[in-house]
């Protein structure tokens, strides 16, 4: 995965918003704190790195500090980890260092206090890169001292497109349909789409379609597709059954299936045909069930419930 990740702003996957402005901040030589935020696997750490050599040029690695702040969180780490570093004196042309805190939004919320205290304290020798999946994650305080950059989730031609660059350069044959696969358990995210396209090419001589879902369990998203369609539209008897047989017997996460069903309602092309006056109440409890399942909730009870109620549902709005 190392080998594949861009080491220049301008070699980022898609983000062209995100990579004018940094850019911009490298040929000032200077950049205020910076929040990145978005979902995984879209480029955020990627960014930071990147910028960071942009900045420092070979040198980079003794002037950053990287933690990952989902294993270290606690207030001490703040304040002896980042505090120590920040303390020093910057040496080289940037009269700065750099801290980038990967998944800052999983800190406590002593942690964060903390840390704003030590951007304070410290900005004029050094300056802070937050990461983040959720920004609601990140308190209001912290936001105001960051300029804010959201990373939206890549679309599909431009992850396709650096997959067959992928494959190309390290001689991997790959099929069109084998990219479609790639891409539906990936999902806009580049570091599951890579790693994917690598652990099917160490079993497989041939990355197709059916390589790609036979290391996720053998499940074509299709199959399941179409037991969502027939249970909101056609014999629900029929489709549960298929259902408790995926999950039950196939080993098929209960999650997965309610993801799935997300993307299909929010989709412009997909046969769940929902007006869109409903879709708010459907994705509300798409959320309330996903949130059952991880608070303990029996799974399967929940995936037919839910899949009953929007059954319900459409039916209701005639």
């Amino acid at each position: 995965m190392e080998r594949f990740r861009p080491v220049r702003l301008v070699d980022l996957v898609d983000q062209e918003g995100v990579k004018v402005g940094l850019m911009e901040f490298v040929r000032r030589g200077d950049l205020p704190h910076l929040l990145f935020y978005g979902p995984p696997g879209v480029g955020k750490t990627t960014a930071a790195l990147a910028l960071a050599r942009e900045l420092y040029g070979d040198s980079w690695r003794s002037s950053v500090l990287e933690l990952n702040a989902s294993d270290e969180r606690g207030i001490d780490v703040i304040r002896e980890k980042v505090k120590e570093f920040a303390r020093t004196i910057p040496t080289g042309p940037v009269p700065f260092k750099l801290v980038i805190l990967d998944e800052a939004d999983n800190m406590t919320s002593d942690a964060q206090q903390a840390l704003r205290r030590i951007m304070e304290m410290y900005a004029s020798t050094t300056r802070f890169i937050l990461l983040a999946n959720y920004i609601s994650g990140i308190i209001e305080p912290i936001q105001s001292r960051c300029a804010i950059f959201r990373f939206n989730p890549l679309p599909k031609e431009a992850v396709i497109e650096r997959l067959r660059q992928i494959a190309k350069e390290t001689g991997v044959e790959v099929t069109e349909d084998g990219l479609e696969a790639i891409w539906e358990v990936s999902q806009g995210d580049m570091r599951k789409a890579i790693n994917t396209l690598q652990t099917t090419t160490t079993t497989n001589k041939k990355v197709d379609e059916n390589a790609v879902y036979q290391l996720f369990g053998g499940i074509n998203p299709q199959e399941v597709r179409d037991l969502i369609y027939e249970a909101l539209n056609g014999d629900f008897g029929k489709a549960i059954m298929g259902l408790k047989s995926m999950i039950r017997d196939r080993g098929v996460d209960p999650i997965y299936i309610i993801r799935l069903l997300h993307r299909e309602v929010t989709s412009t092309v997909s046969k769940i045909n929902a007006p869109e006056y409903l879709k708010p109440r459907i994705i509300y409890s798409i959320a309330m069930r996903h949130h059952a399942i991880l608070r303990g909730s029996d799974d399967l009870t929940q995936v037919i419930g839910l899949l009953a109620e929007i059954r319900l549902m459409l039916k209701s709005s005639g």
